[in-house]
């Protein structure tokens, strides 16, 4: 999947949308999701252009890989979920229902979350 410069998550990152911060770095942009799915929903996008996990574990550098990693446990403890428990979800590809091509990591938390997908009938 070729990288879309004109996704929401590209004109975020270009300050062409505003976006509510919940943590930023030199490689990582987290921000509250706009229709949050449970009281903490916060994304958490690697500022460089990756499709996703795939393209960035081949592309990333390690550094890059490194601080997405620290920021989704820091946004975890900063929205106060780490302790109760919360959960990381990255879409990928059309199975997975990625609705926006650029790597980006769902932090949900604040209450019970339920099973993580219902069991075929």
């Amino acid at each position: 999947m070729a990288y879309d410069q004109n996704n929401i998550f590209a004109r975020i990152l270009r300050g062409d949308l505003p976006c509510k911060k919940a943590f930023e770095n030199e490689h990582v942009l987290a921000f509250h999701d706009i229709r949050p799915l449970a009281p903490v929903h916060v994304l958490v996008i690697p500022k460089g252009a990756y499709t996703s996990l795939d393209d960035f574990h081949e592309k990333a550098s390690e550094a890059e890989q490194a601080a997405l990693m620290k920021a989704i446990g820091q946004v975890a403890r900063q929205a106060g979920v780490a302790a109760g428990g919360y959960r990381v979800i990255a879409n990928t590809g059309g199975d997975g229902h990625q609705e926006v091509p650029h790597l980006h990591f769902h932090v949900l938390g604040g209450r019970p979350l339920g099973r993580m997908i219902g069991r075929p009938e």
